[in-house]
C-alpha cells in the first residue's frame, strides 16, 4: 500500500467530496449503500467545525464493543489528525447515525491500555489500519476514540 498523500495535499477535497457522496446514498438506503468497508461497518458522525461553528457530518469505520462505538483518527495515517477528531475533542456531545437509527454518544480518547487491547479488533476488521500506523509512527499516533451512549 502507497504512502498516503500529506494532509496538505489537494487529494484530500476528491477524498472529502467522496465522503459527502458517501453520507447521501447511507442515508438514502440506511447504509446498505456505503455502510461497509471489509468487515467494518459504518457510521455517520455529527460534530461541529471548532473554528467556523458549522455542522458536518462524516463517514467513519467503526468497533462495535458493547454498547459503546469505537473509530479511528486515522486520516489514512498522514501527518497530521483529522479535523473531526479536533472537532469531537472540542465538543465530545454529539450525535451518531447507525443504519437508520440515531444515537446520542460522548466522544473521549482511549488511553494507552484501553487503546492496547482495541487496536487489534480494529485491525482486524480494517487491515490497512496496520500500514497507517506504521506511516503515521513518525510523525503521530493514530487516536482511537471510543464513543459511549450519552
Amino acid at each position: 500500500m502507497p504512502k498516503p498523500p500529506r494532509s496538505s495535499s489537494p487529494i484530500w477535497k476528491l477524498v472529502n467530496a467522496g465522503a459527502g457522496l458517501n453520507v447521501r446514498l447511507y442515508r438514502l438506503t440506511g447504509g446498505r449503500i456505503g455502510g461497509r468497508m471489509q468487515q467494518a461497518r459504518v457510521l455517520l458522525l455529527h460534530h461541529v467545525g471548532r473554528k467556523s461553528g458549522k455542522p458536518r457530518v462524516t463517514p467513519l469505520l467503526y468497533l462495535p464493543d458493547g454498547d459503546r462505538l469505537v473509530i479511528v483518527a486515522s486520516k489514512g495515517g498522514t501527518d497530521k489528525h483529522p479535523a473531526w477528531f479536533h472537532n469531537l475533542m472540542a465538543a465530545p456531545e454529539t450525535t451518531v447515525e447507525v443504519g437508520r437509527d440515531k444515537r446520542r454518544v460522548r466522544a473521549r480518547q482511549a488511553g494507552d491500555d484501553e487503546r492496547s487491547q482495541l487496536w487489534p479488533r480494529l485491525v482486524e476488521i480494517y487491515s490497512p489500519y496496520a500500514d497507517y500506523e506504521r506511516y503515521a509512527s513518525g510523525s503521530r499516533r493514530i487516536p482511537v476514540v471510543v464513543l459511549e451512549p450519552a
